[in-house]
């Protein structure tokens, strides 16, 4: 038994060293370094390779590569002995010719490296080039038997191995075959690609020749040489026998095709030829067949006005506008700890004594136990003996936590994916996560996602990366002071760090005030407003409704510019136009994401109540689609604050430490947030497992040194503006005419002089009306000055106190 605990101990210090190893990664100094000396390297390969083939210094350097150790020998190389051994042992040795493309890999992973660029293309471009060497060197091999040096060593070796094998015929197919999996799958080419190179060569030489011959196709085109018979269906047909053309009409191109055959599209594109061939004109013309022809021509017209655009101006980039726009860099985050977590075996040896012999008082036995050392916490992972049943280890949390005098014991059981039970225990000394550390993380630099947000850490230490994009919407809920403000700004910071502002939109509400202030420096570059208003930033709850039905304006005209285009989300959408496929003259235009943050929407419930409820659930429902993503902040996310049709539209959730576990179940649908350590400890569900993160901490004056690095850039001429949305309580017409008044205007304005409240839903009850005829006898009041204007959730004010005043205010108006 003591052999056994040594070995656990020897192992348990070794793990670490081992797990150090495996998840080292070289900083930004040591990547750029490497990439330096790669680069440096290609270039003397270049050189040594060069030389090998210039007046023929191979073979006179063969002799002297024996002798590497006579300083006396002379070589030839340009790079010396080591470039003539450098030449010899890849070219002659090697690949021959095809060793050229070694200089190109080693060249690029140099500049990948230095320049911190993603390296998953860089695995696809070392494998095809390592076949593209091979394929060469063989065929060298094969063609080249007499001259070893362009084939190498291993082209010639390899040619006859396969020749020894399959014959010269079963060589040749081979190297066929790989040379036409290089082209298919490498250069992308294709029997489609191959046959409308052709057809435009054949078009182009065709209408080249008509426009050498222009009488000859003009006189090919004389419609008076034919006889039409009349048929009642060629009344929508209109030919002209003295002018030889017939017009397309196309909306938005608008082109005319005559006999010449030209597009005259300008000043866009350059006149695009086409191909129309003389064919006699059938004696009898039916408009459906005329119709479909046309419908069709008209479809290679945009389909090959699209090919033209992106041929002659590339795909569309909406990052024009701000090309120079640079993103902050990571030296503007602060370093909170030296990136490491400090890991203390005597506690751990302590904390899983305590854990053992806490359940073996309850009779409980561990077969096997582990940690996992995370930033605040340590993940134990016990696999109890064959026949303990889960719940009775659930039932000891309280008396674990009493043995090790710990706050926030949680138990896992089971942990989904292990046959495991996890016990997660507070470190002593906590870690902080510091925002530059998981914005640096290789896993958010190289995230592949659409709205990337660094949250933290796990207990792994592994940064912690989700897509907004397919949350869609994120709900963020926990007791004052726990880390939500902070957790709002680690996910602008990611945004922000990540994404072009001509590709992100924020709309801000921030009824506290001085929670969002600092990002009113990046208005013009990433905001969202409402036309004619001061701030970017919404303070006043009474400005947050309409910025709300603005945001829904948005969504159904985004919804309808997406029916229009024929796809079914905003990454389509924008891939089209980025294409040039969608005309901007008939509206069409690149969609940036619009992200709503609001923080303290219980705040905005109390004052605004249904007039916020309503468009919040239209666009939770409904603005995923076409790119509106909401983030809403809440101390406790109760049914009074956020209704169930809310809540079902928010499958992630963020829930920092809460005081019950009722209100975990609130939050989360499960308990666990209750025993939480506060200071931006976690937990976040996506519907599935719950995930526990530390959050990144990111303090004010790095939030201001970004704002400021931001704002300092070149930026648009005004925030992003919404459209201009005006209510139906608003958009009141003051100049009514009396005559247009309801027959019940009198009665329904002495029942809101007698009650002294102007409400529609008074008047519903009073006179038994419909809500809209209610609504419009509120509407003519307000015109004729007697109720006051609409002020959200509160009823309107009356400007006439009693009936006498409301007779003589008639009088009045009769005079």
């Amino acid at each position: 038994m003591a052999k056994s605990t040594k070995k656990e101990t020897v192992d348990k210090k070794s793990a670490p060293k081992t797990e150090n190893l495996k998840s080292w990664r070289p900083n930004k100094q040591q990547r750029f370094v490497l990439g330096c000396l790669l680069v440096l390297f290609s270039i003397a390969l270049l050189v040594a390779f060069i030389s090998f083939y210039v007046n023929g210094q191979w073979q006179t350097d063969q002799s002297a590569i024996s002798e590497l150790g006579d300083r006396s020998e002379v070589v030839q190389n340009w790079l010396g002995k080591f470039g003539a051994f450098l030449a010899d042992l890849i070219v002659y040795r090697g690949f021959g010719l095809a060793s050229f493309v070694l200089v190109r890999l080693f060249f690029l992973t140099g500049l990948f490296l230095a320049l911190e660029m993603s390296t998953k293309r860089l695995k696809s471009i070392w494998f095809w080039d390592l076949f593209a060497i091979i394929i060469v060197s063989v065929l060298f091999g094969f063609f080249a038997t007499s001259a070893p040096e362009l084939g190498g060593t291993i082209g010639y070796e390899l040619n006859l191995f396969l020749q020894d094998y399959i014959g010269k015929t079963g060589t040749l197919l081979t190297l066929l075959f790989g040379l036409i999996i290089y082209l298919i799958f490498k250069i992308k080419l294709s029997p489609e690609k191959i046959q409308s190179y052709f057809d435009s060569t054949k078009k182009e030489f065709k209408s080249e020749l008509g426009s050498l011959k222009p009488q000859q196709a003009e006189s090919a085109y004389n419609l008076e040489e034919f006889a039409i018979e009349e048929d009642p269906q060629l009344d929508n047909i209109h030919l002209k026998s003295d002018v030889t053309q017939f017009e397309i009409n196309k909306e938005a191109l608008k082109p005319t095709i005559n006999h010449s055959s030209e597009i005259d599209l300008n000043p866009v594109v350059k006149p695009l030829q086409m191909d129309i061939k003389p064919a006699t004109v059938a004696p009898v013309v039916h408009t459906e067949e005329f119709v479909i022809e046309k419908a069709e021509e008209e479809d290679i017209i945009e389909e090959n006005l699209a090919s033209r655009l992106v041929a002659d101006f590339g795909l569309f980039d909406p990052t024009l506008d701000l090309s120079n726009y640079k993103f902050p860099t990571i030296d503007l985050l602060k370093e909170y700890s030296t990136g490491g977590i400090t890991i203390n075996q005597e506690e751990l040896e302590e904390n899983k004594n305590k854990i053992v012999d806490t359940l073996r008082n309850y009779k409980i036995e561990i077969a096997q136990i582990k940690a996992t050392v995370g930033p605040s916490v340590t993940l134990y992972e016990i696999v109890p003996e064959a026949g303990i049943r889960i719940s009775k280890i659930k039932s000891l949390e309280d008396d674990i936590a009493l043995s090790l005098s710990a706050l926030g014991i949680r138990i896992i059981a089971p942990i989904p994916g292990k046959g495991t039970i996890g016990i997660e225990v507070p470190n002593k000394n906590p870690t902080m996560v510091s925002m530059k550390s998981v914005i640096g993380s290789a896993k958010f630099q190289e995230a592949e996602m659409e709205l990337p947000i660094a949250l933290g850490k796990t207990i792994s230490n592994e940064t912690f990366v989700v897509d907004l994009a397919k949350m869609p919407h994120l709900l963020m809920a926990g007791a004052t002071g726990q880390g939500k403000s902070v957790g709002l700004n680690a996910v602008l910071t990611s945004l922000l760090y990540k994404k072009h502002p001509a590709e992100v939109k924020f709309v801000l509400v921030d009824p506290k005030k001085v929670e969002l202030t600092l990002f009113n420096k990046i208005e013009r570059h990433y905001l969202a407003k409402l036309p004619d208003t001061d701030d970017a930033i919404i303070t006043d709850n009474a400005k947050v409704v309409n910025t709300l039905n603005s945001l829904c304006v948005e969504m159904d005209n985004r919804y309808s510019l997406l029916k229009d285009a024929m796809v079914r989300n905003i990454k389509e959408y924008n891939e089209k136009f980025r294409a040039r496929k969608l005309n901007p003259e008939a509206g069409h235009r690149f969609l940036p994401y619009i992200i709503l943050v609001v923080d303290e929407f219980a705040d905005l419930i109390m004052t605004a109540g249904k007039e916020v409820e309503i468009p919040i659930a239209r666009l939770a429902q409904l603005a995923r689609a076409i790119g509106i993503h909401l983030i809403i902040a809440t101390q406790r996310p109760s049914v009074n604050v956020i209704t169930g049709l809310i809540k079902a539209n928010f499958p992630a959730r963020i829930a920092f430490r809460v005081t019950s576990k009722i209100d975990s179940r609130t939050i989360l649908d499960t308990q666990g947030a209750d025993q939480l350590i506060g200071r931006g400890d976690l937990l976040y569900t996506n519907g599935n497992d719950v995930v526990r993160v530390q959050c990144a901490f990111i303090d004010t004056p790095e939030v201001e040194k970004i704002t400021d690095f931001i704002g300092s850039q070149k930026a648009y001429a005004t925030a992003y503006l919404l459209p201009e949305f005006v209510g139906e309580e608003t958009g009141i017409n003051l100049d009514m005419d009396i005559s247009e008044r309801d027959t019940l205007f009198r009665e329904a304005a002495e029942i809101i002089v007698n009650a002294q409240q102007g409400s529609a839903s008074l008047l519903q009850r009073k006179l038994k009306l419909g809500y809209n005829r209610a609504g419009r006898l509120i509407d003519q009041l307000e015109a004729a000055g007697i109720v006051g204007p609409f002020e959200g959730s509160k009823a309107r004010s009356v400007n006439i106190s009693d009936l006498s005043a409301l007779d003589q205010f008639f009088n009045n108006e009769q005079n």
